[in-house]
Parts: structure tokens; sequence; C-alpha cells
């Protein structure tokens, strides 16, 4: 039996620049993918409009064509994927999989983030409704290519999700997983804050008969006081003129051993070194890796 050719992708969000987090979790998808040969593509998470910052997705893709990055054919934006979530959302409507929800977020405090089923079976119309989707009471589980055995009781543990949200934009879940399906996406290698989706992500996956790929998820980058890097506490945005540096203290994170004469090299010399070498094995096998250790 032959494989699937490798298909990888990298999914930003235009909320903010690209900051260092994003880079590790760019770097290890990109030298995955191009290790084996495969294709790197680029799609832009563009699913909630109120939250994207001016210019952030020509910003991004700047700085990913400054570190070096090439991506396999065209740009996909979800924002152009509309019809296709629709078309799903009402076919699981229809099958009764899933419900029009009109909780509030207060209504739902103190519930932990499970959701109590409170409009599971109230036959609400779909109107200035969320659109939840009914989960088993079943444990799914998974083995990551870094992070090993996870495993989560949908039931217990989430209970049913939005799968679009009450003011008409579509959830990360249904996204993602449709996208991934329709670009032919083989492995998934993302940042360990999207560990606790996956289950999720499987349940969809198996409803509507898509094959699931194979998942590696890369420690997130912590700063002092306990959160992980990101745009929504104000991380820094990549410097095009420290390519080099920055890519390979990402190389580190990820585990790699860059020789020092690279500290001269070109981002693309950093690039082909690490792809040349690459091992997944080497990635720490920890879901947050402290900024401060990797200077």
């Amino acid at each position: 039996m032959t494989l699937p050719p490798y298909i990888g992708r990298f999914a930003p969000t235009p909320s903010g620049f690209l900051h260092f987090g994003s880079l590790v979790a760019a770097l290890a998808s990109y030298l995955d993918a191009r290790a084996c040969g495969g294709q790197w593509l680029l799609r832009m998470e563009d699913l909630d409009p109120p939250r994207e910052a001016p210019g952030a997705q020509t910003a991004i893709l700047s700085t990913l064509e400054a570190y070096g990055f090439e991506w396999d054919g065209e740009l996909v934006n979800q924002s152009a994927r509309h019809s296709a979530y629709a078309l799903v959302i009402d076919r699981l409507l229809q099958a009764g999989l899933a419900y029009a929800c009109t909780c509030s977020r207060k209504q739902l405090e103190g519930n932990g983030g499970i959701y109590p089923g409170t409009c599971r079976n109230a036959g609400h119309a779909q109107h200035d409704a969320a659109i939840r989707l009914r989960v088993p009471e079943l444990e799914y589980h998974f083995v990551d290519r870094v992070q090993g055995q996870f495993r989560q009781h949908l039931g217990r543990e989430v209970g049913d999700f939005v799968i679009r949200r009450r003011d008409g934009l579509y959830a990360y879940q249904l996204a993602v997983v449709l996208d991934d399906a329709w670009q032919g996406v083989t492995d998934v290698v993302r940042g360990a804050d999207l560990l606790n989706s996956t289950p999720r992500q499987l349940y969809l996956q198996e409803l509507l008969g898509l094959p699931p790929p194979d998942y590696l998820h890369v420690p997130l980058i912590i700063q002092p006081d306990g959160h992980k890097l990101g745009k929504s506490y104000r991380s820094p945005p990549l410097p095009t003129e420290q390519a080099t540096p920055l890519l390979l203290r990402a190389l580190r994170a990820l585990g790699q051993c860059p020789p020092t004469e690279l500290n001269a090299g070109s981002a693309q010399e950093v690039l082909a070194w690490g792809i040349a070498h690459w091992d997944a094995l080497l990635i720490p096998r920890s879901r947050t890796l402290a900024e401060a250790q990797l200077h």
C-alpha cells in the first residue's frame, strides 16, 4: 500500500502580525513537509472580520517571504469558502445532528466551558441563533506524533459545540475540517494550544466521511507571565532584518541543532539546512516552552 503524497499547510489568522510563536509553528510545518518532498500550502483563516487587524494579511505574507518561506499554489482565504460551510451546516441540521441554540454567554457561566445541553431539544428557530453540533457520549483518542496518546470524552469534557456563531460567522472547528479535506491535507502541524480541539475535529471528520490527517502539535512558546506568545498579548512582530537569528532560534526551540556557521548565513540557507536535517523526533515532548530559555 502506497501512502498519499504529503500535503501540509500553515493557516495563520490575520488578527495581527506574525510573532515568534507563529514562526515556530510555521517552521515546523514547512520543514516537515519539505523534508519528505511534500507540498506546503498557505491558508488565511479570516473567519472573524471584527477581529482582523488592518493590513495584517499583507504583513503576514511579506514576513513569510522575507523569512524565505515558499508555498505551493495560490493563497486560500476562508472568507471565500462560506457557501461550502453553509451547505454542510444545512446537511447536519436536516439530519438532526445539529440544532439552534439561543443561550447567551451569561447563561452559560458556571459550566466550566462545557455546554450543558440547554437548547438540545428545544426546537428553536435558526434565526438569531447559534448552531451547535450534537456530540456523542464517547471518548475520542489519537496518537500525536510529538505529544503521544491524547484522549478526550466529548460529552463530559466538551459538550455540544458551536459550528456557526449567533452573529452568523462560521466556527473554526467546522471550517478547518472542511478546508483540510478540500485541500487534501494529509498532515497537520500546529501549536499545542489546538490539541484539545482535535477530538472535535475527529468527530466532525467521522460524521462527514472525511479522512483524518496525521497530527503533530509543537510546544507553545510561553512568556514570563505564563501567557503564550500571541497577538492578543501584543507579542512583538517578527522583524524582517532578524530572519536568520530568529529562524535559528526557532530551530533550537524545535529541538534541532543548527551549526554555528549558519549564524552568518541567509534565511534560505537556514531553511535548506533545516530541510536536510529535519528530525521531528527531536521536538520536545512538551505542550509549552519558556521563551526565556530559547536565547
